[in-house]
């Protein structure tokens, strides 16, 4: 299935009633940036969930095959019934549900197609566009595309991956795929629109002269993001991406203090937890989270466990997320330092081998470590979309080495409280930033 477009489809059906007024929808995704590709929803008069959830799901099929027959497609539902009967896993008895699972085994091949179940909450897009439909069929009518809100606030949403012009290795290649053919097909230009940048917003990292742009970028490492050779090759599946989110506001954030992970351990403020619920909210939305892991200080403890509240999920905790140790530094401000440790703060800032005063951790040092991390935390979710909360520097260096740039990008970086960044990473092992300093949900 090499070089095969790769799709979602979520589906739903309900029935007020059951038997009683029945509607399905169901959405076609591109499994890399969550783009909607398609979307589908049906008043279908009076019936059983059972026979509306085949119904969305026999809409959400031919959906995909209409934009690519030879697509690999993997359903995603919360009815546990139709996704055990279509796996092969259940016989299916009842007399209404034959033919219909039987349509839907038509519509693709069964090589392409795999089924898997998800909770109701992951399956929100699905569900409103079937009360959308039930909604308008209690008008006398039928659903619209035009009046859908069903996908939410896709800015928030969606834009966790937004997809590059075919950099090696792009995930979303089958998204842009699909653009180009419907492009061709209604006769305007096959270019993808360029998407609305997210803007950053000016608040600025703890210890504040990393977010000035005055802190040069660790130097590489021995442990290296995986080197690749350029080209677009053949398809590497699915990748593993990284949401990265920066925890929430502590009372040191506004006021431009360092805060590692040698300091006191501040909770979150008022504001940081209202970015966290902020946060989590876009996150559901989305809802292509399977993983969280926090780093083990209580400010992105308590931003994780905002957002698996929301999605129903755990967190665990990694060690190697933690932020670097500022040493004598810790809750001081950068004229602060400057001030008491000039000669310290002036070798630091020279190389990225120096530590802070009184024994904290160099940024190459922090490289070793955050490297590491990655790659054992790749090893153990090949495939996998995973939330790391963690602090302005895990980000930073995941993002730098990612890009393969050189130390002194780290200067154009800026990472805003309760930001969300993404990293995919592939089986050849090319890396594709996704994601920076996204900040659209908090206001």
């Amino acid at each position: 299935m090499q070089d095969r477009v790769r799709f979602v489809v979520e589906a739903d059906g309900g029935s007020r009633g059951n038997p009683g007024p029945a509607g399905y929808g169901a959405v076609v995704l591109d499994p890399a940036t969550g783009e909607t590709l398609a979307e589908r929803a049906e008043y279908i008069g009076v019936a059983t969930n059972n026979v509306a959830e085949y119904k969305g799901l026999i809409a959400g099929l031919k959906a995909a095959r209409e934009l690519s027959p030879d697509a690999v497609v993997q359903v995603r539902m919360d009815s546990k019934l139709v996704v055990e009967q279509m796996s092969g896993r259940w016989k299916i008895k009842h007399p209404d549900m034959k033919p219909l699972a039987a349509e839907a085994a038509k519509i693709l091949p069964r090589a392409q197609v795999t089924y898997e179940w998800i909770p109701r909450e992951r399956n929100k897009h699905a569900d409103r566009l079937a009360n959308e439909a039930m909604d308008a069929g209690k008008r006398g009518e039928q659903w619209e595309p035009s009046a859908s809100s069903a996908a939410l606030d896709t800015s928030a949403a969606r834009a966790l991956a937004a997809p590059p012009d075919g950099p090696p290795g792009d995930a979303a290649k089958g998204a842009a795929a699909v653009r180009a053919a419907l492009a061709t097909a209604s006769g305007t230009s096959a270019t993808a629109p360029a998407r609305a940048e997210a803007g950053a917003d000016t608040l600025f990292a703890e210890h504040d002269a990393t977010a000035a742009g005055r802190i040069p970028a660790p130097a590489p490492g021995p442990a290296q993001a995986p080197s690749a050779t350029p080209g677009w090759g053949p398809d590497m599946g699915t990748p593993a991406t990284f949401v990265l989110l920066r925890h929430g506001e502590t009372a040191l954030t506004p006021q431009k203090r360092f805060s590692g992970s040698g300091g006191t351990d501040p909770e979150l403020s008022e504001a940081g937890r209202r970015q966290a619920s902020a946060v989590a909210e876009a996150l559901a939305a989305r809802g292509t989270v399977q993983t969280i892991v926090s780093s083990p200080l209580r400010r992105c403890r308590e931003t994780a466990q905002a957002v698996a509240d929301r999605l129903g999920l755990t967190v665990t905790v990694e060690e190697g997320l933690r932020e670097v140790d500022f040493g004598a530094w810790e809750g001081l401000t950068f004229a602060e330092v400057r001030e008491r440790f000039p000669d310290d703060l002036q070798a630091w800032l020279d190389s990225p081998k120096a530590a802070p005063t009184g024994g904290g951790e160099s940024f190459t040092a922090a490289t070793r470590r955050i490297s590491a991390t990655r790659d054992r935390l790749l090893a153990a979710h090949a495939g996998r979309t995973v939330l790391l909360v963690t602090h302005v520097t895990p980000v930073k260096i995941l993002v730098r080495l990612a890009l393969g740039a050189p130390p002194e990008a780290l200067f154009k970086m800026e990472l805003s409280a309760a930001s969300l960044s993404a990293v995919a990473y592939y089986a050849d092992g090319n890396a594709s930033v996704r994601l920076l300093n996204d900040t659209s949900h908090l206001r």
